[in-house]
């Protein structure tokens, strides 16, 4: 499932080709439903708008156009890619959402956004337009990127609970957008092994955590994200940090710091990897 980087490389692409192009001339829905039906009605409503920015709220997608909007999430196989044309010859069977997009709202020769998705979990609905009132968003605690999510806050929320660290981090009431792959990373980079309980981290580990979250998920983005199964970036390129990777995906490998071999075990129902040299 793509993870925070891999959907913010997502937006800055969307939002590149909609800057050029940002009247949404109409949508084209090839099928009913995604993960939940797709409000077709209300959503062209939106025909002949601006779509004045794209934005990104955890993995939601968040498409502006004056008060009202509409969502995606790319649930685990979504993708979205761009064509100049509508040449049929380049719509496939898993491509169920298409929006023409044009310089002007009555453009002739319109650009078009596509979105596949052959396992159908994503989500594209209708947005009321606020941010803190997202249809499937419920209540999204702070974004990692952001001054909001510091050692002070995740010091204070980690007095709360007993369970895994890793775990924690996963745990989208706390703080959003940090998946297997940077929880896994950034641990290792803090020198906190998976499996510590929350509460025996004293605030200058919260400190470096929260810092390497930081650093992790800015470095993937830059790097395009993680190529590890079939994600692919807007353009169709691969994601070039899982190049960086210092423990996931690397189990049996020796640690690229100290050669210890890296472990990996089910934590929660999620393979965790790490050094247990490293990681304390």
């Amino acid at each position: 499932m793509p993870e925070l980087p891999e959907v913010e490389v997502v937006r800055r692409g969307l939002e590149k080709e909609i800057k050029a192009t940002p009247f949404l001339l109409k949508f084209e829905f090839r099928r009913k439903d995604l993960r939940h039906p797709i409000p077709q009605e209300k959503l062209n409503q939106l025909h002949g708008q601006k779509i004045i920015s794209v934005e990104r709220r955890a993995k939601f997608l968040l498409f502006r156009l004056g008060s009202a909007g509409f969502i995606s999430h790319l649930g685990m196989t979504g993708t979205w890619r761009v064509l100049e044309n509508a040449d049929e010859a380049q719509i496939g069977k898993h491509d169920h959402i298409l929006i023409y997009l044009g310089k002007q709202s009555q453009d002739l020769e319109p650009k078009v956004l596509v979105y596949r998705d052959p396992r159908r979990f994503g989500i594209f609905d209708f947005w009321e337009g606020n941010v803190k009132n997202l249809p499937w968003g419920v209540d999204l605690a702070p974004e990692p990127l952001t001054d909001e999510f510091n050692e002070e806050y995740l010091f204070k929320q980690t007095r709360k609970s007993s369970r895994p660290i890793k775990s924690f981090i996963m745990d989208q009431a706390f703080v959003v957008g940090v998946g297997n792959i940077y929880a896994s990373e950034s641990l290792f980079l803090a020198g906190i092994r998976p499996t510590r309980r929350t509460r025996s981290l004293s605030q200058a580990e919260c400190k470096m955590l929260t810092r390497k979250i930081k650093s992790v998920l800015e470095k993937a983005i830059a790097a395009g994200g993680s190529s590890i199964s079939d994600f692919k970036t807007f353009y169709g390129t691969p994601g070039e940090f899982h190049l960086q990777h210092f423990v996931y995906g690397r189990e049996g490998q020796a640690c690229r710091k100290c050669n210890t071999v890296i472990k990996v075990k089910s934590l929660a129902g999620r393979s965790t990897f790490w050094c247990s040299r490293c990681q304390n």
